[in-house]
């Protein structure tokens, strides 16, 4: 199918009926209502994240009816007629706890709360037309999980199966018509999906077909005789039968710079919209917000017939249970004249599905006491109880808006006078932060958007002065930015401090190395491509800096890449893949095309083994040992919010899982969507005698309740995260400028 032809030939102009007040947004729904019908939209910010409720017969701004602060949220849908009721599901990023909200009231069914670790990034929902059963998708890291929302005596969510996906999904849609979810992946044209089934047997996926610009959105509309599909690709909404033929694109107008993604539909009739109404999550000269179309003059060019009856109310006529007290409710029923079989759901066991059973047993540090739900032990905690808990310090001062990766500085006056130094990415407050070890704020310091942060120790300026120096790629201009950091831990521009690379590249992860063999020093940058870059970094007789690259090598299996760490005793780079793993590559530049050694790969349930790590991968950080064979590697993992740590050595024998909880005083809180990472096991103070780590938390939410605008870092003791036995392995008194 050629879409670029047909999108010139049937372009429709949408133009832009109402929109919200400014907000995070992401994604969008709608509650379905002739009468009172409602936009709701997720808010993905720090201190005011969760929900919003709008009204749709309101004017431009649109009426705000409602907001809960769940915590910083990317998703949130509508079910019909549980027990009578309409709800609203949502999960925060956070806590990582899915609720459930009654429309009527918006107040929170607390009873229906349910535990959900990960990473989630789309959300859709499903009534099966064969038992009237509402169910929905919940989709993450190549991995989609298939609740049920029921209520007997009490609302609950249960759990009825995981499986995987060849993609991480960004949004999904589902069409009752066709009896299919359909999904797509970030940065993909790709349409897949699967059957919408009662079953515990995952089902097939398919692909569908391609459109003809990365998807950002997708949303279903139940026509009379069959559901069209709606395809968001930036300012664009492509409409599509249900065989996947295009019937025309509509073009967003009323603003600049109009990029959509989130969609949601409403198809009830109303005063300002009678042929319904295309909701989305809006980005445009203005900036963020969420946004609502009229359908009326779309549907008349298409000449689709609008559906204004169409009801998410109404269930099955002849409903069939699939669930049977003979199968306990936990499972589906097969009824025959032999006897019933039971098909158990996740978490049951036994021929009636009465017996709980856990993932790996809990890990052998907790107790099955529920399905899928174990009893850690104390000290144990995360997935199926099997990450070591932690507990920070102490955390930074709140300093600029999104935060990602910090490097520690080891002074050379005095260790306890050493520095942590941090990046903040995001255009507000965009450059580094200087802490001392108590983590108070000391300097901040403008640059073009600092993605990740290295240290360089006693580098040789031209002139002759010998300097430390932080490295960073930022990301507003695509360069190599370099400071110099003063021996009383201040942070100073230097002549040559920012570097061009080369042209329609975009800079991303990075990491410096100093060459055991020539002495020269080198800097990695990386771009979402994967592909790397290696420069050699110099300086004139004035002591200006400049750099030459010296090798381009993709790394990986060609997913996207950032983190990166260098084993300079070794000569060897460790790059993070965030979909796939860790991958060790030679650091040295005399061989321009690397083989990669795959360190650890990313799996996700039932697939993940011991030792496997878990999307996506994102800072690296090596804490160095005595001699080159002794140390350990650190691993952060965003969609788990913990940390895998491996040996320095080959083969790299995994050691441990952990993860950061609240401080027993409540004056620090857990770690949420890690980023970057840094440790060092030298003897700092009295608080870290064998070691410090550094992590980045993405929602600082504060002890008096409530989540700063602004990103903190945690600090970890070493000797919290290593046993006594494996803190032998550390060098206490490495000096990095030896």
């Amino acid at each position: 199918m050629k879409h670029t032809s047909i999108l010139r030939d049937l372009l429709i102009d949408l133009p832009i009926s109402a929109k919200t007040p400014a907000v995070e947004s992401d994604n969008s729904a709608v509650y379905h209502s002739s009468s009172s019908p409602l936009l709701l939209g997720n808010d993905g910010s720090a201190a005011i994240g969760g929900f919003h409720i709008w009204s749709l017969d309101s004017s431009s701004p649109l009426k705000e009816i409602s907001s809960k602060a769940t915590g910083r949220s990317k998703l949130v849908a509508t079910v019909y007629g549980i027990a009578e009721k309409d709800l609203i599901i949502t999960i925060s990023q956070p806590n990582n706890i899915l609720q459930v909200f009654d429309v009527d009231g918006f107040q929170e069914i607390e009873e229906a709360a349910k535990p959900s670790i990960g990473d989630w990034s789309a959300l859709c929902t499903w009534k099966s037309p064969k038992s009237g059963t509402q169910y929905f998708y919940l989709f993450g890291k190549k991995q989609v999980v298939q609740y049920m929302i029921r209520a007997d005596k009490t609302f609950e969510i249960v759990e009825i199966q995981t499986f995987n996906l060849p993609v991480e999904a960004s949004s999904c849609a589902v069409s009752l018509y066709n009896g299919r979810v359909y999904f797509s992946g970030d940065d993909s044209k790709t349409i897949y999906g699967f059957k919408t089934e009662e079953s515990v047997i995952a089902p097939t996926i398919t692909t569908f077909f391609e459109a003809a610009d990365d998807v950002t959105g997708l949303v279903v509309y139940a026509g009379k005789s069959s559901d069209y599909l709606f395809v968001a690709q930036k300012d664009l909404v492509a409409v599509y039968t249900g065989r996947f033929r295009l019937v025309g694109t509509m073009k967003l107008s009323g603003a600049e710079d109009i990029e959509v993604q989130g969609l949601g539909v409403l198809q009830a009739k109303t005063a300002d919209y009678p042929a319904g109404a295309l909701t989305y999550a809006i980005e445009d000269e203005d900036g963020k917000a969420f946004g609502v179309s009229s359908l009326e003059s779309a549907w008349k060019s298409l000449k689709i017939e609008a559906n204004t009856v169409y009801d998410p109310k109404v269930s099955c006529k002849d409903c069939v249970e699939t669930t049977c007290n003979e199968c306990s409710l936990s499972g589906f029923c097969e009824k025959k004249r032999s006897g019933t079989t039971c098909s158990c759901f996740a978490g049951f066991a036994g021929a009636s599905c009465k017996s709980f059973i856990c993932t790996d047993n809990c890990s052998g540090h907790g107790e099955c006491v529920g399905a899928n739900e174990c009893k850690c032990e104390a000290g144990w905690g995360g997935l199926h109880c099997s990450f070591l808990l932690v507990e920070p310090k102490l955390e930074t001062d709140a300093n600029g808006g999104d935060g990602d990766d910090p490097a520690i500085w080891i002074s050379p006056i005095s260790p306890e006078q050493s520095r942590i130094v941090t990046t903040t990415k995001s255009e507000q407050g965009a450059g580094l932060g200087v802490f001392d070890l108590s983590g108070t704020l000391l300097q901040t310091l403008p640059a073009g958007e600092p993605n990740n942060v290295d240290m360089i120790y006693n580098f040789t300026l031209g002139s002759g002065r010998t300097v430390d120096l932080a490295f960073a790629a930022c990301r507003e201009d695509n360069t190599l930015c370099l400071f110099e950091m003063s021996s009383n831990g201040t942070l100073s521009n230097i002549a040559g401090g920012i570097q061009p690379v080369i042209t329609d590249y975009d800079v991303y992860g990075s990491c410096s190395y100093r060459s055991p063999q020539t002495g020269i020093q080198y800097l990695f940058v990386n771009s979402k491509t994967a592909e790397y870059l290696q420069y050699s970094l110099t300086s004139d007789a004035s002591g200006t800096l400049s750099t030459t690259l010296v090798r381009q090598f993709p790394a990986g299996s060609g997913g996207q890449v950032e983190g990166c760490v260098t084993d300079e005793a070794n000569s060897f780079i460790f790059v993070g893949e965030e979909p796939e793993g860790l991958w060790r590559y030679d650091a040295e530049p005399t061989n321009p095309a690397p083989a990669g050694y795959k360190v650890a790969s990313v799996s996700t349930y039932p697939d993940h083994k011991t030792g496997n790590l878990y999307s996506d991968v994102e800072g690296v950080t090596l804490i160095p040992g005595k001699k080159p064979s002794e140390g350990f590697l650190m691993v952060s993992c965003q969609g788990v919010s913990g940390y895998n740590v491996y040996e320095r050595a080959p083969p790299h024998k995994f050691v441990e899982t952990f993860t950061i909880t609240n401080s027993k005083d409540g004056k620090v809180d857990h770690v949420t969507n890690t980023d970057g990472i840094a440790a060092v096991g030298n003897r700092l103070n009295e608080m870290f005698p064998a070691g410090l780590i550094v992590v980045h938390d993405d929602a600082n939410e504060l002890a008096g309740g409530g989540t700063a605008e602004e990103a903190s870092f945690k600090f970890v003791s070493l000797a919290d995260v290593l046993s006594e036995e494996l803190l032998e392995n550390v060098d206490t008194v490495w000096n990095p400028r030896a």
